[in-house]
This record gives structure tokens, sequence and C-alpha cells, in this order.
């Protein structure tokens, strides 16, 4: 049996140096924090060790994570970040107690390691991105190097005859030591937060100060029929607060309106351009209802949503360089979009100047983008999936082709093309919920197929025959449609399952497949008891 007595003597040992290597990483990242709020907010270590781990991550647990996480699956990443620092530190800081030039050794080692990756980023501003770990893991390392030794002189116990008086002492050498360490950082990280805040000032008062011009060519008003009155049910335009969000952006990047620009050029580009907001702004712009989807989304999941966008069409912008789609003889086959944020996002020209609403998108449901969907200006190609078509806070559009370059989601095994696939959906029912046998049940949801419409939606009870719904009215091929089904159900457990069929006739395959690498596919269905 291990002696209790000496396991807890053990610990109350190492417990100083443990406090000590906590203290010098709370010390490493307030300091780095502090420098990347002068310099670059991004920049910090946190942010570019996080933006590496997600570039390093398989796509299959990429997929994972966005299926469990949800739009959380950042925070969840920094917090193991952040765990698993903590550990190490621990870990340095015992080292410390006999050898703290190794333990110092050590922090200056992970600052290295952060400044790596703050200069491997896509956006990578130069030697400057890696100040805020170097000077961070100086920091650290510093203060592991000062606390070690004092902690080391900490006993485990007072001892009698006088011993009592030194440990006291010394134990509160120590916990001044660390209380100062502990004020210097907060303070330090406080000061960080604040300047990083400044930051984006001048783009919340440039988007604050945006007013949207009024379409050239405006959506034509819902039909009242589009949208059913039923509870439980999507609502048809999805408010700006709920609308999906799935990028790899842990910080989002907050550009002024001011000072941004894009700039297309590259393979067939005749006239290369720049333009700024101002000139955006000035062209005429179109106003669609526009459903979007995450090639993230499961059979069945939330990652969709149709909202109101203004902004200037893609291809006029195209034409105006000089752009032939490769059906007229142009000379590039996809386009890249680049965010400010080193996102790159691929999408065929052929789609984008075949005549369906392209778009650089400025303002969303009526008011300026919001920085989560990419504020000042974001493109949107109706009828592809999100990780090829729908770049959020572009800066560059490059003309090349697919033998030549492969974008960021198509280097981790995603397909180049990506066409959205049919599917609908159930909102209502619940999965599990117990639905009364009293009166009909309302079965309801949404279907979609983008560029091709809805033209019917079948509901089956278990094994049963399929049974037509009833659709609201189409807005256009470009949104999602809601549909509805009036059930008499009876007493058991069911199983309700949803299937479409779009406009070119082709019903909604069954075959279920995951995500990766073009989007899934199968019948959503939802297990209901009847009571």
């Amino acid at each position: 049996m291990p002696d209790v007595n000496s396991f807890r003597s053990i610990l109350l040992r190492i417990a100083p140096g443990a406090l000590a290597g906590l203290l010098a990483a709370f010390t490493a990242l307030a300091a780095a924090e502090l420098v990347a709020g002068l310099a670059r907010p991004a920049a910090g270590p946190v942010t570019v060790v996080g933006g590496v781990v997600i570039d390093r991550t398989p796509a299959a647990v990429k997929d994972f994570a966005i299926r469990t996480f949800g739009e959380n699956d950042k925070a969840v990443l920094q917090l193991g970040i952040l765990a698993i620092l903590a550990l190490i530190a621990v870990g340095l800081g015992v080292l410390g107690l006999s050898h703290r030039r190794s333990g110092a050794a050590g922090v200056l080692l992970f600052g290295a390691v952060g400044a790596a990756a703050a200069l491997s980023r896509p956006d990578s501003t130069g030697i400057g991105d890696a100040l805020p770990s170097i000077v961070g893991a100086v920091a650290g390392a510093l203060s592991l190097y000062v606390l070690a030794p004092k902690a080391g002189r900490v006993p485990a116990r007072s001892g009698a005859g006088g011993q009592g008086d030194t440990g006291a002492w010394s134990r509160r050498g120590f916990l001044a030591a660390a209380g100062a360490t502990a004020v210097a950082a907060a303070s330090a990280g406080a000061l960080g937060r604040f300047l990083t805040g400044r930051h984006g000032r001048g783009a919340v008062v440039s988007r604050d100060n945006l007013v949207l011009p009024k379409p050239s060519s405006a959506a034509p008003a819902v039909p009242a029929c589009a949208r059913l009155k039923v509870p439980g049910i999507t609502s048809f335009t999805t408010p700006n607060r709920d609308f999906y969000r799935v990028d790899t952006a842990l910080i989002v990047p907050q550009v002024d309106a001011d000072t941004w620009r894009l700039r297309i050029h590259g393979k067939g580009v005749a006239r290369p351009r720049t333009y700024t907001l101002d000139q955006l702004l000035a062209r005429p712009l179109i106003e669609r209802d526009i459903t979007l989807t995450c090639v993230s989304n499961e059979v069945g999941g939330p990652y969709i949503g149709n909202a109101r966008w203004l902004g200037a069409p893609l291809a006029d912008l195209l034409r105006e360089a000089g752009v032939r789609p490769p059906s007229k003889g142009g000379a590039a086959d996809q386009l890249v979009a680049r965010s400010v944020d080193g996102m790159t996002l691929g999408a065929p020209v052929e789609d984008a100047m075949d005549g369906r609403d392209a778009m650089l998108a400025v303002g969303m449901n009526g008011e300026p983008l919001p920085f989560d969907h990419g504020f000042p200006v974001r493109m949107l190609v109706p009828g592809l999936y999100g990780y090829v078509s729908a770049c959020k806070w572009i800066e560059e559009i490059e003309l090349t082709t697919f033998d030549a370059y492969d974008p960021y989601w198509v280097k981790r095994k995603w397909a180049r093309r990506a066409p959205i696939k049919t599917q609908a959906r159930i909102d209502t029912p619940k999965p599990f919920a117990r639905p009364s046998a009293a009166d009909a049940v309302t079965v309801a949801g949404v279907a979609w197929a983008q560029r091709r419409g809805i033209t019917r939606v079948e509901v089956r009870i278990d094994d049963g025959p399929w049974q037509d719904a009833d659709l609201a009215t189409q807005n256009t091929v470009d949104t999602w449609r809601q549909w509805s089904y009036r059930w008499q159900a009876i007493p058991g457990g069911h199983t309700i399952t949803v299937r479409a069929t779009d406009g070119t006739g082709s019903v909604q395959t069954e075959e279920r497949t995951r995500t990766i690498p073009d989007g899934a596919s199968g019948w959503h269905s939802v297990f209901v008891t009847v009571p």
C-alpha cells in the first residue's frame, strides 16, 4: 500500500513549482497579448498555434468537431490548447525546482514554436508576427527563473524548534513574489485586451457609418404563401444573429471599410482591377434571396440559412477585367478568392459567369454584413457549397486553372467542384417528441436544391407508402422551400422520413454518405412516440 503521508509530502513539495510554472505561462501569454495588441492581434500565440492545428487537422476530425461542437468548435480548440499549455507549464515548473535553467529553456522553446507558427500562417505579415511569441516566452522564462528558487525553498511542512519561522518566511517570500507576478501579468493582459479592442475600432466605426445604396435590381417581395405558419418550422428568412457560421477564423477579422481593397488579376485577365468599397457601392447593385449551405451540413443538419443579399454582380466585374468563361474561350476555369486571413476558396469561372446571381455581397437582410459574415465584402455563388463559393472578408480574386492550383479545402481532400445536393429536412416534430394522437400532427420542414428548385416533397410513416406533402410557394430556385404534411397519428413509436424531388425531376437519393468530400446525402428521418 502506498504511504499516504509520503504521497502528500511529495505533493506539498512540488505544488510551489507547479504554481510557479502556471504563473510563468500566464505571464508569457499576458506579455504576448500585450505585444499582439500593440502590433497585430491575429499574431497572438494561442491564435497562431490554433490556426496551425486547424490547418493540420485531418478533414474527418474537423468534420467531427463541427458536428459535435457546432459554432463552439473554435472555443473548444482554444480551451484545449490552454489546457495542454497548463499541463506543460506545471511540468516545467516542477522541473525548475531542481533545474531552473532547464525549466526556463523549456518556456523559451515553446515561444519558438509559437513564433514559427506565426510565420507559417498564410496571412503572416513578416517577422513582426513572431514578436508576441518571442517576447511572451522571454517574459515567461524570466518569471520561472525568478520564482523557481523561491518555490524550491518553500518547505513541505514547518519543522519543530525554530524551523517553523524559517518555513513561514520562505512561504511568505514565495507567495509575495508569486502575487506580484500575477498582478503584473494580469495588468499586461488587460492592457493587451484593451489595445486589441482599439485595433478593431476603426472597422466598427466604418460599419456603423456605412449607408447601403438602394439596389438597381431589387428582390421581389417574398410571396405570403412562401411562409408557412406552422409552429416549429424554420423561418423562411434567417435573422443575421441566427445565421450559421462555419469558418477557420479563431479571431473574426475586423476590416476597416475605408482601407479595404479588392484586387482582380491572373490568367486571362486583360485588364487587372483594384476596387475600393466606395467604387463597389457606386456600381449597379442587385438584391436577391439566396440560401447558403455548408458542405459540413449533415443530413437534417443546421448549417443552412436563407437571407436577402445586396451586392455587385460578380460576372460584370470579371467581364470588365477582360475575363471570359471557358465556354467562350477563356484561359481560366477556376476563380480563387482570397480572404484577409489567408483562406482560399476556388469556384468554377463558368458558374460565376453563367447568368446566376453570383455577387460580391455588401449587405445582408437590409444591413451591412455583420463581421461574423464577412464585412465589408464577401463572395456568393448560388448553387455551390460555401467552401468553394462564399469567401468572407474577401480581398483578392485570382483567375487560374483547377490543374494549376488547389485551394485550402481541396488540399484537404474535399472535392474541387461542389454543386449543392437535393435535401429535405424535418423541423417538426423534433426527434423523440411525444405528439398527441388526439389531433392530426403537422409534420413540416424545408427542402432545397439551389439552381434547380424543389417540385415535390414526400413523407413516409414507418414502412408505409410515400405521401405527397403540401408545398409552400417557391420563392426562387435559389432559396429553400417550406413544406407540411398532416398526419393522423396512432399510438406507438413511429419513424417519419422525408425526401424531395428537384426541378430536373431527380428524386433525392436514399444513399447515406458523409459530408466529405462533396456533401452529405440520404433521407432525413425522426423517431417519435405517440402516447
